[in-house]
């Protein structure tokens, strides 16, 4: 039976800096979904259109709101730098289950600042958009499940590096 696991708490940090939990201002963050570029054929002669899964990903856009003002944003704002998202895991199974940790280190740049509407009555939530998304890994309880990096030409998931063969054959 899979697991089931329970989200308990979030972050979002500066991946070489000390000191830039976001861990008690965060309200929410969006891990950005995978989605494969695909490229369509619909043969004239055939009965069916086709979206033949290509081995690269369309782009990765990660997000996140923090409640107040985050003024640390503001100091790399436009620039690519790297970034940790964090999270707990519980697992819930009977007798009871561990705690695992959960890291994205996305490199990007904030792109998109996006203050909510508000009144003082309540917090005022800032929302934030990472683009020019260049390199996202995403490790569970310490298994790698997605490694991809434009640079290194490199896009592996669950330890299987999909773009080995083009790299071969392209003599790189």
């Amino acid at each position: 039976m899979q697991p089931l696991y329970q989200l308990t708490a979030v972050d979002v940090r500066r991946a070489e800096e000390a000191g830039t939990s976001r861990a008690t201002t965060i309200a929410k963050l969006a891990m950005p979904g995978l989605t494969f570029a695909g490229s369509e054929h619909s043969p004239g002669g055939g009965v069916l259109a086709v979206k033949f899964a290509q081995p690269r990903l369309d782009v990765i856009e990660p997000k996140f709101e923090v409640k107040g003002l985050d003024l640390d944003v503001f100091r790399g704002l436009g620039k690519p730098d790297r970034w940790i998202f964090a999270g707990a895991y519980r697992e819930k199974k009977p007798g009871g289950g561990s705690v695992v940790g959960a890291r994205a280190v996305i490199e990007g740049a904030i792109s998109a600042w996006e203050p909510d509407e508000s009144d003082p009555a309540e917090f005022q939530g800032c929302n934030h958009t990472i683009t020019e998304v260049t390199h996202y890994e995403f490790v569970l309880d310490g298994r790698e499940l997605f490694y991809i990096d434009f640079f290194e030409n490199v896009l592996r998931v669950n330890g299987v590096d999909m773009f080995a063969d083009e790299r071969r054959a392209l003599g790189i």
